[in-house]
């Protein structure tokens, strides 16, 4: 097991081929059980996966996963079985393909409905290479093909001639069921296993038949053909000008084989349709309806069961918060992007199902359909995670801002998400957010907070607001010592209490008669952090103040206010140090004569680790920020950061 490769595996019988996939199987299970990792995905794809290798001759043949999380198996067919019990580590296994880990593995691939776009850019390079020995395949999820890059390389693929293989592995899911007009067609066909058997036993016997043999075949293979073009999506991919090849039992090795070669044979562009089902070969997957243990947490082997207490996270907490803005506004509506569950959105679907719409994995079209219920009288709350904004911040831009409308965007796991990599942090979105005029971005810090910002966000009517939250247990709640406002009592109306313009709350402040030295700006779940480097610091009789601005972007007015009372400003956050909160609050303080420090993640692609350990390992920790801002103090540090030219820690 642990030296497979694609050689040794076209070696085999088919019996060995099958006890390979058995073993595979209890690899997968035994191996994601001790930390988690996608595990439906991946005992879905076992003998396709094999089927690939031995028809395909990897790496010269490249093999693009989309999306890489069913990429597995694939490692453990090109050398990696090894390293299965590092799986999502630190310097461990890499939950998707990796082009450090091995030659096998062509593109990082993690996020939805891209492999066809590399796979035509990879295509054209080898027809202008002259090298007529080799074939792009790319293995696409059906959940995956409703996103709408994936049509667009479609488009591009199928106006050519050259050799490329897509391999629709189709289970009917993304995380949940896969949704849209395209998804109802080719379920049909999975819920009529014998229609192939049928139809081929048909084609074999009717042509020897006496007289009526060949006219009642002809007629018979024209109503097969009316009817596939009714059930599944052979004439979609006809009309495009792609061969189509299916529907392939995509448990059957030899099968698959088969087709798999007639489609390299054939050449040019081909979709081969293999039906899978995921969570194949474990029953625990197999039975559960939501998500066929799409990615679970560490679980029990024997049962599925997760092995660690159930906790109250962010996502739990959203979802709560939701019902209630549902059951209190019927202009809420909620949006999905094929990830209903892992935000949240579940139990607002069941209590308003008429006001929730997946749109698959299509982001983009997430925010603009946002933006025209929006003019249509309705608050739409967008929910993705937030590496997933990057993919559709021109909407967010151009669509919703531009039109100074009232969309809530929602985003769940920003910050440093941990095990899934340099793809999953979120650690982009309050840069992005920074540069959308009319845009305010809020970032919780603990669960009443969240409840009070989303209410607060529903109430925003003339431009788009942000939430951000990260991944996991929602923290202790940390109350306010006070709420600071800028101009209470100003102008004709009511003093604001909450919204955008509701104030900053302070966290922890100097005692009576104490020196005010620092002015500490704690963005979101970075509060309870903040008084704790509050507190190690008083006991070295520095007097810090902590304020969660809770409207993070644009920067508050308080902040100034406050600023003006302290010798230092030091900004913490989880998000990139360029353009982020940390930025904003530099240019509002330029001129100031207040010297910023800025604490944030540094530009790069982190690697996959705990949240713990990688923020520990960029000094965002209680004891990290109080040492670094005692250097400060002792080093006499007063220049002021020039704007856009954040000093301190990375």
């Amino acid at each position: 097991m642990h030296d497979l490769s694609p050689a040794r595996l076209r070696a085999m019988s088919p019996a060995e081929l099958t006890d390979v996939a058995a073993d595979i199987r209890d690899l997968l299970v035994t191996q994601t059980a001790k930390r988690g990792g996608h595990l439906g995905p991946n005992l879905g794809i076992v003998e396709l996966t094999i089927a690939l290798h031995l028809v395909f001759d990897s790496p010269a043949d490249p093999i693009l996963f989309d999306t890489g999380h069913q990429a597995y198996v694939h490692k453990v067919l090109t050398g990696r079985a090894d390293r299965f019990d590092r799986l999502r580590t630190r310097h461990g296994l890499s939950g998707y393909p990796s082009r450090a880990e091995s030659e096998h593995d062509w593109i990082e691939n993690s996020h939805a409905s891209t492999s066809l776009s590399y796979a035509d850019g990879m295509a054209k390079a080898i027809a202008l290479r002259g090298e007529k020995d080799r074939t792009v395949v790319a293995v696409i999820g059906d959940g995956a093909l409703t996103g709408g890059m994936a049509w667009e390389a479609l488009n591009n693929i199928a106006a050519a001639d050259r050799p490329l293989v897509i391999v629709l592995n189709d289970n009917g899911r993304s995380y949940a069921p896969t949704t849209g007009g395209m998804a109802q067609r080719m379920a049909a066909i999975r819920l009529r296993p014998g229609y192939e058997r049928m139809l081929g036993r048909v084609k074999h016997t009717l042509p020897r038949a006496p007289v009526v043999g060949r006219p009642l075949y002809a007629a018979l293979h024209a109503a097969k053909s009316a009817v596939k073009d009714f059930f599944v999506p052979q004439t979609m991919f006809a009309d495009l000008g792609l061969k189509y090849v299916g529907p392939v039992d995509g448990h059957d090795v030899e099968a698959l084989v088969q087709a798999l070669r007639g489609a390299r044979a054939f050449g040019g562009p081909v979709v081969v349709h293999c039906v899978t089902r995921k969570g194949q070969g474990y029953h625990p997957a197999e039975n559960d309806e939501a998500e066929q243990m799409h990615s679970p947490p560490a679980f029990d082997p024997a049962t599925g069961k997760p092995v660690a207490a159930t906790t109250t996270t962010w996502t739990h907490v959203f979802g709560r918060e939701m019902v209630v803005a549902g059951a209190e506004r019927p202009d809420v509506v909620a949006i999905t992007a094929a990830m209903c569950g892992p935000t949240g959105l579940t139990p607002f679907g069941t209590a308003f199902p008429d006001r929730i719409f997946d749109v698959g994995i299509a982001e983009q079209h997430a925010l603009t359909s946002a933006a025209g219920l929006a003019m249509g009288g309705m608050h739409p709350v967008v929910a993705v995670y937030s590496t997933f904004l990057n993919r559709a911040f021109d909407q967010l831009l151009m669509d919703c801002a531009l039109h100074r409308l009232g969309v809530t965007v929602v985003l769940d796991r920003a910050g440093v998400t941990g095990e899934d990599g340099p793809s999953h942090h979120g650690m982009w979105d309050m840069s992005l957010a920074g540069i959308v005029p009319g845009l305010r971005m809020a970032a919780p810090r603990d669960a009443l907070t969240l409840a009070e910002e989303l209410r607060e966000a529903l109430d925003v009517a003339d431009g788009p607001t942000v939430l951000r939250f990260p991944k996991g247990a929602v923290p202790a709640t940390i109350p306010a010592v006070r709420r600071v406002l800028a101009n209470p009592g100003a102008g004709p109306g009511p003093v604001p209490v909450s919204g955008p313009d509701g104030g900053v709350d302070v966290l922890a402040e100097p005692g009576s008669g104490a020196e005010r030295d620092v002015l500490l700006v704690a963005v979101g779940a970075f509060g309870a952090m903040a008084v704790e480097a509050a507190r190690l610091l008083a006991e070295q009789g520095i007097g810090v103040t902590v304020v969660d601005p809770r409207w993070a972007l644009p920067v508050p007015a308080e902040i100034e206010l406050l600023a003006a009372e302290h010798r230092l400003v030091v900004t913490v956050e989880d998000g990139g140090r360029s353009g982020g909160v940390g930025a904003a609050v530099v240019d509002r303080l330029s001129g100031s004569g207040r010297p910023v420090h800025v604490l944030a993640l540094p530009q790069q692609f982190l690697e996959p680790a705990s949240r713990g350990e990688l923020l520990a390992e960029l000094g965002l920790t209680g004891q990290a920020v109080a040492r670094g801002i005692t250097e400060l103090i002792a080093r006499g540090s007063t220049e002021p950061a020039r704007a856009g030219e954040p000093a301190g820690q990375q």
